[in-house]
């Protein structure tokens, strides 16, 4: 029996076979080639095949998995027209004269270890992306096409690491749940891991050379343990909770349609966070009361110019008539820190985090933030939209964003476009919000408090640094006192204060939030049944 400690990303616990995916060992031979043009055409033949395959992996996510977790795909096709990606690859053949297997797997080695070493978490985790291209590439050279991994048995998958093609070209229906020793919480993996319900440990120093496929093991997603070959009182035990969370979850399922009201009558509305219009059907398979926050940025990502007006309205469109009368808070762009979009132009910054980003964007270039505006407004006539901006700091910042807002209300008015202008809220993600959220209260609808980054400020700690994991606290008093201040400040002015951020969906906090006042609570389609549970057994006042 061997015990391995990882980080969960999503919380379950399952027990069953192991399969052991191993990467092919591509050990690509360096040889000489007499023909350099005839290599280089091979391998712009080989981006060919490699863009189809990538095309049909993005169908099949779309359908599997929603549109936000698909869009990895396209990020993918783009890399393949990269063009210093392609020349490298092309100028190595050409100079070195060596043949294209070995050009393909040296250039993917090149851009992955570029990645790797960059300081921002999200860009690290592109390294996965650039090796899963790259391998794809020899794959498609060297005649063994694509991976089928379609016809294995239910199992838990135990991996170094897994690609985002290696994910999707599973059968969703056969994994128990995923152990890899590496990724990151913002990883393909990860993401997968929590639409589908289904434990997940990153980060396990386990050695895949002294595990085999077919053993038995035991993933326990709430301690974030993985145990391989366990005793019979472990599987026991397994067995016993498995079936106390599967009666757990049938208890869950029979809250669906029940109101979010405690049993003295305190009412709470509880919100589901997405991504894209891709993932309203967890919205509705999981029966949430709206959408908390629409993250309009999956718009402008995977993509080599901005999207357009029409575009935007289309997706705000369907998001809101989907909902059919229930809310849809919209944050406008949030592009910036962790969320690099190669055509913004915004630049290298040595704190991306503290730096040009969100609501710093749109007020500095309004011609993008006034094109969403346009299409948020013209989408409002459709259904219950709110507009929510985020990152702010000022009030002088919210006169500037309605100064605009008069704007593109004038422009409708004169072209004769239908629109409606929505409920108008702010987040509240730093400690300057906090502090002069009485003033604030008094020119917006609502306030959605962003607990990730304000924790982030508060603390002055990277919630990414794995190496100040012990230092970062989201249940820090501090934290808490602002919550309780943001929602005090919000009650005096008659306005509503909500949650959206990770905080929302921890249920050790539930009550308190209660207690405090909060409105509503938006999280992850997975969290709504649990939340509600929570709310439904508590009273408001002890």
């Amino acid at each position: 029996m061997q015990y391995f400690q990882g980080k969960s990303v999503y919380k379950g616990i399952v027990m069953g076979p192991v399969a052991v995916l191993k990467k092919n060992d591509y050990q690509v031979k360096r040889a000489r080639i007499e023909d350099p043009e005839a290599e280089v055409k091979r391998v712009k033949e080989a981006v060919e095949v490699s863009k189809k395959q990538l095309g049909r992996l993005y169908d099949k996510a779309v359908r599997e998995v929603g549109e936000a977790s698909a869009a990895i795909f396209e990020v993918h096709q783009m890399m393949l027209e990269d063009e210093d990606y392609l020349e490298s690859m092309e100028n190595m053949i050409r100079i070195e004269l060596v043949n294209a297997e070995y050009a393909a797997a040296a250039t993917g080695d090149n851009f992955a270890e570029m990645f790797a070493a960059m300081d921002d978490e999200y860009m690290k985790a592109r390294s996965a992306d650039v090796k899963d291209i790259s391998e794809r590439l020899v794959r498609n050279l060297s005649g063994e096409g694509d991976n089928d991994l379609s016809s294995m048995e239910p199992s838990i998958i135990v991996a170094d690491d897994l690609s985002p093609s290696e994910t999707v070209q599973m059968d969703k229906e056969k994994i128990l749940a995923f152990v890899t020793v590496h990724g990151s919480t913002n990883s393909h993996t990860a993401i997968l891991a929590r639409m589908m319900k289904i434990p997940a440990l990153i980060g396990v120093p386990m050695d895949l050379n002294g595990l085999k496929t077919g053993m038995t093991a035991v993933v326990d997603g709430f301690s974030g343990q993985v145990i391989f070959e366990p005793e019979e009182d472990v599987q026991k035990e397994t067995e016993k909770r498995m079936q106390e969370e599967a009666e757990k979850q049938k208890l869950l399922e029979e809250l669906k349609g029940k109101e979010n009201v405690t049993p003295d009558g305190r009412k709470i509305n509880i919100y589901a966070n997405i991504g894209s219009v891709g993932d309203l059907g967890y919205v509705m398979e999981n029966d949430a009361g709206g959408i908390g926050l629409f993250r309009s940025e999956f718009l402008y990502l995977g993509r080599n110019d901005f999207p357009t007006e029409e575009e935007q309205f289309q997706a705000y469109k369907q998001a809101v008539q989907t909902m059919a009368g229930k809310k849809v808070i919209i944050r406008t762009l949030d592009i910036g820190a962790d969320k690099q979009v190669d055509y913004f132009n915004l630049g290298k910054e040595e704190n991306p985090a503290l730096g040009y980003r969100a609501i710093r964007i749109c007020l500095k270039q309004p011609e993008i933030f006034k094109a969403q505006l346009r299409a948020l407004f013209r989408a409002a006539v459709y259904g219950n939209l709110s507009v929510m901006y985020p990152m702010i700091t000022s009030t002088e910042e919210v006169e500037k964003i309605y100064a605009i807002v008069a704007e593109v209300e004038e422009e409708l008015k004169k072209q004769e476009v239908q629109y409606k202008i929505p409920e108008q809220g702010i987040m509240i993600e730093t400690p300057a919000a906090v502090m002069i959220s009485d003033r604030l209260a008094e020119m917006v609808d609502f306030f959605s408090i962003g607990t990730n980054d304000l924790t982030q400020y508060t603390l002055a700690i990277d919630r990414q640094n794995e190496q100040l994991d012990d230092f970062y606290n989201p249940h820090h008093e501090a934290v808490l006192r602002m919550i309780r201040m943001v929602v005090e400040n919000a009650h005096k002015c008659g306005k509503w204060a909500g949650i959206c951020g990770e905080l929302g969906a921890d249920l050790t906090l539930t009550e308190q939030f209660v207690r405090m006042g909060v409105d509503e609570l938006s999280v992850a389609p997975s969290m709504i049944l649990k939340l509600r549970k929570i709310v439904r057994e508590m009273k408001a006042e002890e």
